[in-house]
């Protein structure tokens, strides 16, 4: 089994797809954007080789060195695991002959408005949404649906790029500041108002072969523009045993059946609050933020050699223990500029040691990261807990007591 992968080197979690592909038999290309030098002693020792290319989420750049590779060893499977690089990587795979997802799948994960219509025709509930470079036509769906809205590049991941409307005066603005009306087109959806969580998925021909629940506290849009919220998420351990997840499950199945998923890791964003469940998002993709990590501390399993499995021999090793719930809280410094220290750290460490998974603390002096940078840009802990509401409040206690001053 050959399989390429995609940009072994960065983000930081990439070796470990790679290592994965290694450890259960395959031979591993890795095309990236980064010179041969850059890959450290583990990516020499699990690629059997490498091309650098110029960009990855170039088609004919990829295309053109997949050729070559190829022809040296045929190759089984293309592999792609960041939302910007699953585009090019499909356009590949249909270039050449290689089994894996469709272009007509991944685009519809990247163009929110055009999946959204697949979805709704299939029976979803999803939000009212469009996708439009026009200004008029966008003041159009903003007066038919009313406000607030969500608005943000049709293409983007996770909270990339994407804005709260409230009214006509914050539409222009936002409007401006994505040069709507110059050529960029944006995704516009009504606001769910209600609590926002995800659900991951590794598939097997369409099948779900893993599936983890994963809750948001706060949402993911308030915590990624206010600075003294700790905002953090945890997945659950409950999966199997509260009644009221059963819905989710279906329309996680329900989406990935209607999307033509096949062989392939998915990132399901929904919202339950008055209107019930409401569908958001899907990518065909892992998630960020390496909850594939706190999915593995959680469960006893590794997903990423789960996830190779799958792609390389169409099966599953182990299946999860649910003995633990697991999550993280970032933790922000009180204002821009470089770290200059932490209170209750000691204090934490005292009280939740043996719960503790690892953290990130950023020595003194070490500029600080904006606000929206994401949840693993500044400081963060992970932690995991046998029962889920324990680990909340400790995670809670956590960003009550730990204080990240700067200066």
């Amino acid at each position: 089994m050959h399989v390429v992968f995609i940009e072994p080197c960065f983000p930081a979690n990439q070796p470990d797809f790679v290592r994965g592909l290694h450890e259960v038999g395959a031979t591993v290309t890795g095309i990236g954007e980064r010179p041969k030098s850059a890959l450290n002693d583990d990516l020499r020792r699990w690629l059997t080789h490498y091309e650098q290319v110029p960009s990855v989420v170039d088609a004919g750049a990829v295309a053109k060195v997949m050729g070559s590779v190829n022809r040296r060893l045929p190759v089984d499977r293309l592999e792609a695991t960041i939302e910007a690089h699953v585009l090019a990587a499909a356009e590949v795979r249909e270039a050449i002959g290689i089994p894996g997802t469709s272009v007509h799948t991944t685009y519809l994960c990247r163009d929110k408005p055009a999946m959204k219509e697949v979805l709704r025709k299939g029976g979803v509930r999803c939000a009212r949404s469009t996708g439009s470079g026009s200004r008029d036509e966008l003041r159009a769906f903003a007066k038919e649906v009313g406000y607030p809205l969500v608005l943000k590049p049709r293409a983007a991941a996770g909270a990339q790029g994407t804005y709260r409307v409230d009214d006509d005066e914050s539409l222009e603005s936002v409007l401006d500041s994505l040069r709507i009306g110059q050529g960029p087109q944006v995704a516009a959806e009504e606001f769910i108002e209600g609590h926002e969580a995800f659900y991951d998925t590794i598939t097997i021909g369409g099948s779900v072969a893993h599936e983890f629940i994963t809750h948001y506290y706060p949402n993911v849009l308030e915590a990624m523009r206010t600075r003294w919220i700790s905002p953090q998420f945890i997945t659950t351990n409950r999966l199997e045993t509260a009644s009221a997840y059963q819905d989710v499950l279906e329309l996680g199945r329900r989406v990935i059946a209607l999307m033509e998923i096949d062989t392939s890791a998915t990132h399901m964003e929904w919202f339950f609050g008055d209107k019930g469940l409401v569908f958001s998002e899907i990518g065909c993709r892992p998630p960020g933020v390496r909850a594939w990590d706190l999915y593995g501390a959680a469960n006893g399993i590794d997903l990423y050699t789960e996830w190779a499995l799958a792609v390389c021999w169409g099966r599953t090793g182990r299946r999860p223990t649910r003995e633990f719930s697991a999550g993280i809280i970032t933790l922000r410094p009180d204002q821009d500029g470089v770290i200059a220290g932490y209170e209750g750290l000691e204090e934490i460490q005292r009280r939740y040691g043996q719960w503790i998974l690892d953290a990130h603390i950023p020595p003194e002096g070490s500029p600080t990261q904006p606000v929206d940078a994401g949840y693993m840009a500044n400081a963060w802990i992970r932690m995991r807990h046998p029962d889920y509401d324990q680990l909340r409040d400790m995670l809670n206690d956590v960003g009550e007591t730990v204080q990240v001053r700067a200066r």
